[in-house]
């Protein structure tokens, strides 16, 4: 059981390490973000799956890990929290500190990391409606009303009324 308990530990402590160099990602990602900047988005974006992946592995060693410690405590691995076994480990103190401090930290880092995520998604949702409402912009122009003006032949000869010109990206 102890053995178990350190790779609990092990795998917790390495889970809110990357937890904490996600949410370091993830403010740095706010002004980018801001700036527009594409090509730092992805590659910003590509460092963070690389930090998920790394999670997503650690979460499987912790499944397996917490399944083992249900199935020696005789407990029903669904039940078993950490919270609960913090609790179960009060005979433990060395343990139960060192879980119950990994608890608060992954706690507010995940709690900071969904806040600044929630921004970001924020910010990439006015940024997609500025672009829709450029785009919108664009096709109204093109079909804005034209003059009443007729030629001798009766054909309209009116010219549109306000831009007339393509997008010219060197604006």
């Amino acid at each position: 059981m102890a053995s178990l308990m350190e790779n609990l530990i092990d795998i917790l402590n390495r889970e809110s390490t990357e937890y904490e160099g996600l949410l370091e990602i993830s403010q740095r990602k706010t002004p980018i973000i801001v700036s527009g900047n594409l090509e730092d988005l992805q590659k910003i974006t590509d460092e963070e799956q690389n930090v998920v992946n790394r999670l997503n592995v650690l979460e499987r060693k912790r499944i397996e890990v917490t399944a083992d410690i249900a199935t020696v405590l005789n407990k029903d691995v669904t039940k078993l929290t950490l919270t609960s076994l913090i609790e179960l480990l009060k005979g433990r103190p060395a343990e139960q500190g060192a879980l119950a401090g990994l608890h608060d930290r992954l706690h507010r880092t995940v709690h900071e990391l969904q806040r600044v995520n929630e921004q970001n998604g924020s910010l990439l949702r006015d940024a997609l409606e500025m672009v829709e409402f450029e785009i919108n912009m664009l096709q109204a122009s093109r079909l804005a009303p034209e003059t009443a003006n007729y030629n001798k032949g009766a054909y309209s000869a009116g010219s549109t009324m306000g831009v007339t010109r393509g997008f010219d990206a060197k604006q």
